[in-house]
Parts: structure tokens; C-alpha cells; sequence
């Protein structure tokens, strides 16, 4: 039986914490420029960009943001830019068919074994590179009573052994809420692992609290954290300690990472985030090729690139700390790997 969010007043105080973190967030071009010291001339453009798919970045993360440097690698990641109106041949819209692996509403299933289930469309941090900027939110469930038809079709499934918490981004959602999911699908006997994708962890680390991590723990499901991390500078301090925490807590912690042009193109950024991920014990598990997303196309790096980049990873690193290099192709069983 999972235990009851509500009874520990220092548990309610750190889920406050990071609640008013998330509420801190900077949600304002004009805020963002001035407080990375960057040039006033790429308000314009970021406001506009904005208007398409809304600036947000939490405070630890933009801590972690060199100031005074439009080309850092992780401003690049959240700064909205004019880049955004190309109309690049091949994008489009849904680029991974998200719409036709729908089972139900607010579940996905795309691959054997595994379903994947929305749990909420909010996310702490807006990636500019995201595949599912353009994805309906508002037409998926929002109370446990509306998700009852995934929940009846993960029952009817009994070849699904793993449920997938995706988004927008899970762990979003308070830790009562988690619960009751939680609770849902403890009761479906042939389900056995729990994954959860975040990337909380990595920009609003104030998240992981013990409160949540015993919350994974007292699940009867296995539970699995994928986490999103694309540069090492974004492994610091907080973030860091909160992956730590993770995987001294015994849950298996996989990084998901994507290949993006000025920010981790080249070997040196690479191979730095997968040495730091593996001496923070998280997994190197896929670096995913761009999804082509429509208003994505200034960060796709080519093909070609990205296998020599794994190439000279095999050179210096070991095998357990080199990711997969895949791309995900709409119909197919399975992630291609591209290398």
C-alpha cells in the first residue's frame, strides 16, 4: 500500500519547495535578456518565437547559464528564437505518429510490452527542440475517472509487462496525484515496471524529494528513471546532488540525451556528459537524431555527424558509457539505431 502524502508536515514543506521554484520560473523574454546579460537585440525575435510555443526556464537551470554569452549550450536549449518560423521541408507537426499509436485516451502504445501513458501536458522547462511542442494537451484526460478507458485497456493488454509516465513531464503532477496513479497501476497484475520520464531532475532538481523517491520505492512495480540531460554543464551542483540521490536511493537512473547542433555536436561536450553521467551512476541509454519537429529544423545535426561522433566516442571511452544513437521512425517496432 503506498503511503499517505499528507502526513509528514516536513514532507509538505519540501514539496512546497520546490512548488515555489517552479513558480519563480522566468516565463519573460525581456526578464530572461537582462538577467543572462544578453544583447537587447534578441528580444524581438525571442518575443515573437515565444508567442509560438511560450518561454519557460526555472532558476537552477538558468544558474547553470554562462552569462553575457549567447551561444551557451544551454541558453540555446531554452531561448526562443526567429529560427523558429522556418518552414523546413519534412518537418511537420507530429514527426514520432504520437496520433496514430493512440489506444486510448491519454495512453500510447508504440512498441511490444510497453505502453506509454500522458500524464499531464505541463513541463518546468520549455526545450525549443521539443517533438511534442505542437501535441493537443488540452484534448487528454485530466482526472483519474477520465483516464479509466487507458486504465481499462492497459487491463485488457496482458502483454503489457511496463507502463511509461511521459508528458509533458510527470512529475509535474504533486505527489498525491502520483499516488493514486501509482495506486491504479499496482492493481493491474501483469504490469511489473514503472518507467518515468523527467527531466525535472536535471531543471528543477528541488523536486526529488525523499517524500517522491519513497513514493517510487513503495510501489510493487520496478521502478525505472529516465532522465534528460544534453550537456554536462547541465550536471552541476543541485542537479547532481538530486541524480545522486536517485541512484543511492537503488533506482535504476538512464539518461536520454539529444543531438543537437551548437550544443553537443561536437566530441568534447559529448564525451564529457557521458563520463559525468556514468560518475554520477546514471546509464548513457540513447542519443536520440533531432526529431523533426516543425520549428526544429535550426538544430538538426546530420546523420553522418552523429556516427562519427560515436565513433570517436568508442575510441575513448568504455562501452558502458557510450549511448545508443538512434532515431525514432513513425510505425516502426522499435527505436533505429543509426549506428
Amino acid at each position: 500500500m503506498l503511503k499517505d502524502a499528507s502526513i509528514d508536515p516536513k514532507n509538505r514543506e519540501l514539496g512546497e519547495s520546490w512548488s515555489r521554484s517552479l513558480a519563480q520560473a522566468v516565463r519573460d523574454v525581456d526578464q530572461l535578456v537582462e538577467l543572462l546579460n544578453l544583447p537587447k537585440s534578441l528580444s524581438p525575435q525571442a518575443l515573437a518565437a515565444a508567442r509560438l510555443f511560450p518561454l519557460m526556464v526555472p532558476k537552477s537551470y538558468l544558474n547553470r547559464i554562462e552569462p553575457g554569452n549567447p551561444s551557451d549550450p544551454l541558453l540555446l536549449q531554452v531561448l526562443p528564437l526567429g529560427d523558429e518560423f522556418d518552414q523546413a521541408p519534412g518537418f511537420t507537426e507530429d514527426a514520432v505518429g504520437d496520433n496514430q499509436s493512440k489506444t486510448a485516451p491519454g495512453l500510447m502504445q508504440k512498441y511490444a510490452g510497453r505502453a506509454l501513458f500522458i500524464a499531464t501536458g505541463s513541463c518546468a522547462v520549455h526545450c525549443r527542440y521539443c517533438f511534442r511542442r505542437h501535441y493537443p494537451y488540452g484534448d487528454e484526460p485530466k482526472t483519474m475517472a477520465e483516464w479509466e478507458p487507458a486504465f481499462a485497456a492497459l487491463e485488457a493488454d496482458t502483454s503489457i509487462k511496463e507502463v511509461i509516465l511521459s508528458g509533458g513531464d510527470p512529475l509535474m503532477l504533486t505527489d498525491a496525484r502520483l499516488a493514486k496513479l501509482f495506486e491504479r497501476f499496482n492493481s493491474i497484475g501483469h504490469l511489473s515496471r514503472l518507467r518515468i520520464h523527467s527531466r525535472l531532475p536535471i531543471v528543477l532538481p528541488d523536486r526529488m524529494t525523499d517524500r517522491l523517491i519513497d513514493l517510487m520505492r513503495s510501489s510493487r512495480l520496478t521502478p525505472i528513471m529516465v532522465v534528460h540531460a544534453n550537456h554536462p554543464q547541465e550536471l552541476q551542483n543541485d542537479c547532481a546532488q538530486a541524480l545522486k540521490k536517485i541512484v543511492q536511493a537503488g533506482i535504476t537512473v538512464l539518461n536520454q540525451a539529444v543531438l543537437l547542433k551548437g550544443v553537443n555536436d561536437s566530441i568534447e561536450p559529448l564525451e564529457q556528459l557521458c563520463e559525468r553521467l556514468v560518475d554520477l551512476g546514471v546509464i548513457p541509454y540513447y542519443l536520440h537524431q533531432l526529431d523533426r519537429v516543425a520549428g526544429t529544423a535550426h538544430f538538426e545535426v546530420p546523420e553522418q555527424v552523429g556516427r562519427l561522433l560515436i565513433e570517436a566516442l568508442r575510441k575513448k571511452l568504455p562501452g558502458y558509457a557510450i549511448p545508443q544513437y538512434v532515431r525514432e521512425i513513425p510505425g516502426e517496432g522499435h527505436k533505429t539505431p543509426l549506428f
